[in-house]
């Protein structure tokens, strides 16, 4: 006999919820339900906690047993089939052995440099005195950085030209797209969807070009789309041109739009609190003028201002298991075809967990590292984020650049509120800031 969590049956009302305020939501229905609730969505029965020990859970169960992609129709358009994010099972740990090198290790920290460049880049663009949106700026760092990493690309216009076509494509995709596959929809080529659609060809033809040019080349090039070029399964075969097509979107979407988010959220923070900005920069500036990369991610505050800028303002709000069979979960005997999901953005303020969860203090983090299943930034289990180590490099070189060669000023008049941008959660007017100048 199966059984569900009290929770709420209101369909539409809980999809638009979960995509226009859905930490706040998540917030209203722990409060009245407790852990774990449920919610009927367009993407199927969610049954949702924000228990670490039911987290616990979840990700101690291997997906070749129980689990599926959640939401896997909807988000194939955007990924392709064979993304790692779509991947369970055996083929998941083929793929994401295949791919993780690069993230990882002297191959990550081999970029260090490339991330000091990229924000100088993008930065040294502004005139003292101009106003400008932070988000745009450091969403150009990281995809400059991961456009790098993925092609080796040092040509500034090749680098550019992948960068548009990224940005144009992630502009066109809706939030709705994400959440119910019925939204993509194109009536006589026309609207929404025929828009991202067109976008996303536009960059799959980069894409396809990039792959054929670096063919002939690719045992002598160390960039991730050459090491998928020449790698081999252990059957002999190699990864099509589609399926390298796919993961190449995933490493270009997902590898640059949540560091982006994190940084922009970061700067926002660190100019409204002058005592984290000023302890900040005195540690920063302390390695000397051009210190080396890999003395700046060692550095602790630095490290907890990070830390606590996706703990407030975490990019995904779920990490979401699909169930392929009935499983007893939190004294519930849940069906298959139910979605299990750990609510991020409701354990990162539970106020037993994170004392004064909506004041920005880093020191939390110095003072004590929270356990796995209570900080969950990245997700967790062996489906964790395999670009996790890499994001916080870069966002801890990126915002140390930035802080120890410019000064800015916030023009924000209050709080930025969190919005949905796509399928990640991020500030609504993208953090208005001014440049003051070069610091003397």
């Amino acid at each position: 006999m199966t059984s569900l969590p009290p929770g709420s049956r209101r369909t539409l009302r809980n999809t638009f919820n979960s995509a226009v305020r859905a930490l706040e939501f998540m917030a209203e229905m722990r409060e009245r339900y407790g852990d774990p609730y449920s919610l009927s969505a367009l993407n199927g029965q969610v049954v949702v906690t924000a228990e670490p020990e039911h987290i616990r859970t979840i990700f101690a169960t291997q997906d070749t047993e129980r689990f599926d992609v959640f939401a896997g129709p909807a988000l194939e358009a955007f990924l392709g089939r064979h993304s790692l994010l779509m991947l369970t099972g055996q083929t998941h740990r083929r793929e994401r052995k295949l791919l993780n090198p690069p993230f990882h290790g002297d191959r990550m920290r081999a970029y260090g440099q490339a991330i000091v460049a990229a924000t100088r880049r993008s930065i040294g663009a502004l005139r003292p005195g101009q106003a400008f949106v932070a988000i745009d700026r450091t969403q150009a760092i990281s995809l400059e950085v991961i456009v790098r990493a993925v092609f080796g690309v040092e040509d500034l216009a090749e680098i550019d030209a992948h960068m548009q076509a990224t940005v144009e494509a992630f502009a066109a995709a809706k939030p709705l797209f994400f959440f119910a596959k019925a939204a993509q929809v194109a009536p006589f080529g026309l609207g929404p969807w025929a828009s991202y659609q067109r976008r996303s060809q536009a960059a799959d033809r980069l894409l396809y070009d990039q792959i054929e040019r670096v063919r002939d080349q690719a045992a002598e090039r160390e960039d991730i789309l050459s090491m998928m070029l020449c790698a081999r399964y252990d059957d002999g075969s190699s990864m099509s041109d589609s399926d390298i097509r796919d993961e190449l979107r995933t490493l270009l979407l997902a590898g640059h739009e949540t560091t982006a988010i994190t940084l922009a959220w970061a700067l926002d923070a660190v100019h409204r609190h002058a005592e984290v900005k000023e302890r900040l920069l005195a540690e920063i500036e302390g390695l000397g003028p051009e210190p080396a990369p890999e003395a700046v991610a060692k550095l602790p505050y630095l490290s907890a201002v990070i830390d606590e800028a996706l703990r407030l303002w975490p990019p995904a709000e779920i990490v979401a298991r699909k169930l392929r069979e009935p499983w007893h979960f939190a004294g519930y005997d849940l069906p298959a075809g139910v979605t299990v999901m750990a609510a991020v953005g409701t354990v990162h303020y539970r106020p037993d967990i994170y004392p004064e969860p909506h004041a920005f203090r880093p020191e939390r983090f110095l003072e004590r590292k929270p356990g796995p299943f209570e900080y969950l930034p990245f997700g967790g289990g062996h489906r964790r984020c395999i670009g996790a180590a890499f994001a916080l490099y870069e966002a801890k070189l990126a915002l140390a650049t930035m802080l120890r060669e410019w000064t800015f000023e916030l023009r924000e008049p209050g709080p930025v509120p969190i919005a949905r941008r796509n399928v990640t959660l991020g500030p609504k007017t993208g953090v208005r800031m001014a440049l003051v100048g070069p610091r003397g």
